[in-house]
């Protein structure tokens, strides 16, 4: 048994996060010369999209009884320049700058962003909501305010692979894992790495580190936790911040899942920590888990059990791209297949990680190609299901690293694991659809609606021979 004396690292907790943040306002702007203010949204195929107002039309904006701007409901339909199936051309949605979200954007001299939260543009009757049940922000929100009722919080930090290529596509440098020589002094990616990390800062997203990854011209970002709605708004405008300042050098940065079939690929891993506010409005529908054969809180027990259960099922969201499946392969440090957890074990899907008292969960299959909202709302949703039904936790670690070869079947089944992550991603959508935890988390309408795109997106990306579709990867993620 560990004691208090081997806890390490820093101890976050969402009040000591909320106590440290700063909120910008609009009459912060001029001081800051912002000219342009940008009304932000990532799209269900992972496409963060933009409308641009100039700072005198954005204040009349705010001023306006509700503030907002009309967008069509093809916005969740959009693959390119088509439609997808259910997809229509009639009727607008309303997009409203969340003010709590304003940043300055230091990647681009003179803008300013906030996110957007989309609404109905009319109520259907009275007393129904403006809350569109479409929109991955709103989803994420309600995920989160479901969550705080029942007495539990999250923080979140996300980490940020990526690769940085040159004007032909090649990457930059293959010096190994954290070697000096891949960010030497003075070289083109260390003052990419160096002027992302000062934008980060300078706009508030706490940066904890950085160091070259394994895979040819890779780097990581690693950021430090913030509450689920504001650590996937800090994803997007990390990758903004990295695609615009590797562009001002010449360079293109990708997010792509695996772009070397030798090497490793580029993930997105989250880092999960439950925190029990012991003042829940709402109560669990069922006894607390009370299995206390790990350091684990119960709420965690229940937690990790729901989420093994079903990370199969929401891949499709957290790996919504052909190539994430490249990506997530047995005996690649990826997390492998088997839908499993850990104490420091890279190799299983969920890693428990952290000292002792204040660990945490890596969930190890999502990648850059997902919409972050989307993404956290169907792991923390999943997760939240098994807090509720009061869950036992009845899937055990591995005691050899890499379940694949190191675990035979009949051990496998001893330890209750039984679930392993589809192959495909047309797998992947079909195991979704079966799922009814996954319906209740996400919800029909945006199933059918995602799904539709989902499907469009994957077909538009591999059209063609291998080497078109890769290049058509690369410069979309």
């Amino acid at each position: 048994m560990s004691s208090s004396s081997d806890a390490y690292g820093i101890a976050y907790t969402p009040k000591a996060i909320s106590a440290t943040s700063s909120q910008l306002t609009v009459n912060d702007l001029s001081a800051h010369r912002v000219r342009f203010v940008r009304i932000q949204w990532d799209d269900y195929t992972n496409v963060t999209r933009c409308k641009i107002f100039p700072l005198v039309s954005f204040r009349s904006l705010l001023a306006c009884p509700r503030p907002g701007v009309g967008v069509g409901t093809n916005v969740f339909g959009l693959v390119d320049a088509n439609l997808a199936e259910g997809s229509t051309a009639i009727g607008e949605y309303f997009i409203v700058p969340d003010m709590s979200t304003l940043s300055i954007c230091y990647y681009a001299p003179g803008h300013a962003s906030v996110m957007g939260l989309f609404q109905c543009k009319r109520r259907p009757d009275p007393s129904a909501s403006l809350d569109l049940p479409l929109c991955p922000r709103g989803m994420l929100r309600r995920i989160e305010m479901e969550a705080q009722a029942a007495g539990v919080e999250f923080l979140v930090g996300i980490e940020t692979e990526f690769i940085l290529l040159d004007s032909e596509d090649k990457p930059i440098s293959f010096a190994p894992w954290a070697s000096t020589a891949k960010l030497a002094t003075g070289s083109v990616a260390s003052t990419v790495l160096e002027e992302v990390v000062t934008a980060l800062e300078d706009s508030g997203i706490e940066v904890l580190m950085y160091h070259a990854e394994a895979a040819p011209g890779q780097f990581e970002i690693v950021a430090g936790p913030l509450t689920p709605l504001k650590a996937a708004d800090a994803v997007l405008l990390t990758r903004e911040a990295i695609y615009n300042i590797a562009a001002k050098h010449g360079l293109r940065a990708t997010f792509a899942p695996r772009i070397f079939a030798d090497s490793c690929g580029s993930a997105a891993h989250a880092h999960i920590s439950l925190h029990d506010t012991g003042t829940p409005t709402s109560s669990p529908r069922s006894s607390p888990n009370t299995n206390k054969s790990t350091t684990m809180t119960p709420l965690e027990r229940s937690f990790l059990q729901s989420l093994v259960d079903h990370l199969p099922s929401v891949a499709a969201f957290t790996m919504p791209t052909s190539a994430s499946y490249a990506r997530v392969v047995d005996g690649a440090w990826s997390g492998g297949t088997y839908s499993c957890w850990g104490e420091e074990n890279r190799e299983s899907l969920v890693r428990l990680t952290g000292s002792p008292g204040q660990h945490h969960f890596e969930v190890r299959c999502i990648d850059a190609t997902a919409n972050p909202h989307i993404a956290l709302t169907a792991i923390l949703g999943v997760g939240m299901e098994g807090i509720y039904e009061g869950r036992e936790l009845t899937v055990e670690e591995p005691a050899n690293g890499e379940v694949a070869s190191a675990v035979p079947e009949e051990m496998r089944q001893k330890l209750g694991i039984t679930k392993r992550l589809p192959r495909t991603l047309q797998q992947a959508r079909e195991m979704a659809l079966k799922e009814t935890t996954v319906e209740k988390v996400m919800g029909q309408d945006f199933l059918q609606r995602y799904m539709s795109v989902n499907k469009l997106m994957d077909e538009n990306l591999n059209k063609g021979e291998p080497e078109e579709a890769m290049k058509r990867l690369i410069h979309t993620y």
